[in-house]
């Protein structure tokens, strides 16, 4: 066939994802006069729309081999949007320009060339995908090297909130906005959820209650699906959300399984399971703010082995040619096959968070950790999942003891994590107590004004006989040091105070400054004589509280 019958018939078209209407996408003829421009590290989708209809277009092999600017190449599969559609989803991580060639098994969709140019990103919460810092290899960063502090939500029914609303996603913003207003940064959330095993109140709002949705990813519903074909509006629909994500700079943490939440999955590693794994990545890969997670709890309910975990990772690596970050949410896996993941996932419960999070720290010296749950879900007006901690300011203190173990972490409420959701806690008549999100915002403020990426626990030795040398940095409590100077403790509320054996400054002396976890407040400590076993005791009584000292030299 000559190129010109070809364009004769197949028109090409270039949606750019930048609109803040998340329907309005700006479209553009890709073969026409306007220049193709995207903005670095904004996800681009390249649409092609045929005249030919195939019987399955989900098999249909179909992609692009993408030349970056300084002559790399990608191999970037497509997917299928409906109808005679079809969807190369790209992202330039630098600028300049770029080219693509398509190949396709069906001759209308290959051989199609065209070149992109990349701008510069304007989006200030946008910094790229993130990736496991060069610098530190147990601590992330982004892709321009801003270092990123992760703090994560627990939203497992994100795509059901506005699912029937073809116009708009009220609901979704408004429960982002107060995720991203209190400091968080990532949303933990389920491709598709059904129904949960535990009992939960009876008299939940409808408004609020999401659970056994009328769809499913499948054809058919949950209870009858049609694990043949894939259901193109739910998709769309996840677009909406996780291009909002985007646009706020929220990372989507994706579990693209959960096993106990009711849900009719495809056998095993059979064709339907496996289109549907393929095409979650093959859809979702273009976005710079996506994590992978093969599964919730994934070896906990008999659903899976380590073997079919293995080879969904593989087939992961082998079609996201950007290589976001892949985790499983099961340390059973993670401590097993850690050389598989890019990232440890743990779910601890234990009282003892903090020496276990430093254990799993220490263990996993090459590679960031992440406790998913730790037991924690602050209680809400509606009872649903029952941890073993459900006071806030316990679940704060729980959120602490995993940081200055060097371990990244994960907050739940009970009324958003699950099938619950009540998207607008600060306005609901419902809600006469606020969840106390705010403590989080505190928690992000201390961590970005002393840069969680370049401070490091220290293991303590199991006595504090001996207090010449430096192997317990304090008597109690527990401290963070970048190693130069500053120094960090988490003073638990039933201390009096704690003693600090540090090297003795240039200076001889050192800078106190007290943070209030609760209230996000600093408070000058002063500056005083550095002695060996100095004693330092915190300004509010029966209050944990942040210890910030710094060496003057």
């Amino acid at each position: 066939m000559m190129k010109t019958e070809k364009l004769a018939y197949l028109k090409v078209l270039c949606a750019i994802l930048i609109a803040t209407n998340l329907l309005g996408q700006t479209r553009f003829d890709a073969l026409g006069q306007q220049e193709i421009k995207g903005e670095q590290y904004a996800p681009m989708d390249l649409v092609f729309e045929t005249e030919e209809s195939i019987d399955n277009p989900f098999d249909l092999s179909f992609g692009a081999r993408i030349t970056t600017p300084d002559g790399t190449s990608l191999n970037v599969p497509g997917f299928y949007n409906g109808g005679n559609e079809y969807i190369i989803r790209f992202t330039g991580n630098s600028t300049g320009d770029w080219s693509y060639r398509t190949y396709a098994s069906m001759p209308e969709l290959s051989g199609i060339k065209g070149k992109i140019s990349v701008t510069d990103n304007t989006n200030p919460h946008v910094h790229g995908t993130v990736l496991v810092s060069s610098e530190h290899s147990q601590k992330f960063s982004y892709e321009d090297g801003t270092p990123y502090f992760a703090l994560a939500f627990e939203l497992d029914w994100l795509f059901a909130l506005d699912y029937d609303n073809q116009s708009a996603i009220p609901r979704t913003e408004q429960i982002i906005g107060e995720v991203k207003s209190n400091g968080f940064n990532q949303i933990v959330m389920n491709i598709y959820a059904y129904d949960v095993g535990w009992e939960v109140a009876d008299d939940v709002p409808a408004a609020y209650e999401f659970g056994k949705p009328s769809y499913s990813p499948f054809g058919g519903t949950n209870e009858n699906p049609d694990f043949s074909t894939l259901n193109m509006d739910f998709f769309q629909h996840l677009d909406r959300v996780i291009h909002h994500l985007f646009e706020q700079g929220i990372v989507a943490h994706v579990m693209i399984y959960v096993w106990n939440k009711q849900v009719n999955w495809p056998d095993m590693y059979s064709t339907d399971d496996n289109r549907y794994f393929d095409y979650v990545i093959k859809r979702y890969k273009g976005y710079p703010n996506i994590m992978w997670d093969v599964s919730k709890e994934a070896l906990d309910y008999g659903r899976c082995d380590i073997p079919y975990i293995n080879e969904r990772i593989a087939r992961i690596r082998k079609q996201d040619a950007y290589n976001r970050l892949i985790t499983v949410h099961d340390y059973e896996y993670c401590s097993r096959e850690p050389d598989r993941v890019d990232f440890i996932s743990i779910q601890n419960w234990r009282t003892d968070l903090y020496s276990l999070s430093l254990e799993a720290y220490l263990l996993h010296s090459d590679k960031p950790v992440m406790n998913i749950e730790h037991g924690g879900y602050e209680e809400g007006p509606y009872q649903s999942f029952v941890g073993n901690y459900v006071n806030p300011e316990v679940c704060l203190i729980r959120n602490y003891q995993c940081l200055f173990a060097g371990v990244y972490s994960s907050y739940y409420w009970q009324d958003a994590a699950w099938n619950v959701v009540i998207y607008d806690p600060m306005e609901s008549q419902y809600v006469p107590d606020k969840p106390k999100f705010e403590y989080y915002k505190h928690l992000q403020k201390l961590f970005t004004d002393y840069d969680f990426s370049t401070l490091f626990p220290h293991k303590p030795k199991l006595t504090t006989n001996g207090r010449v040398g430096l192997d317990n940095l304090a008597s109690s409590s527990y401290p963070l040091t970048n190693g130069e100077g500053l120094y960090m403790y988490f003073v638990p509320s039933e201390n009096h105070q704690i003693n600090v054996v540090l090297p003795e400054p240039s200076g001889g002396k050192l800078q106190a400054t007290w943070f209030n976890p609760f209230k996000g407040e600093y408070q000058d400590g002063g500056t005083s004589d550095w002695w060996n076993w100095k004693p330092y005791q915190s300004p509010w009584d029966n209050t944990a509280s942040v210890l910030i000292l710094q060496a003057n030299e």
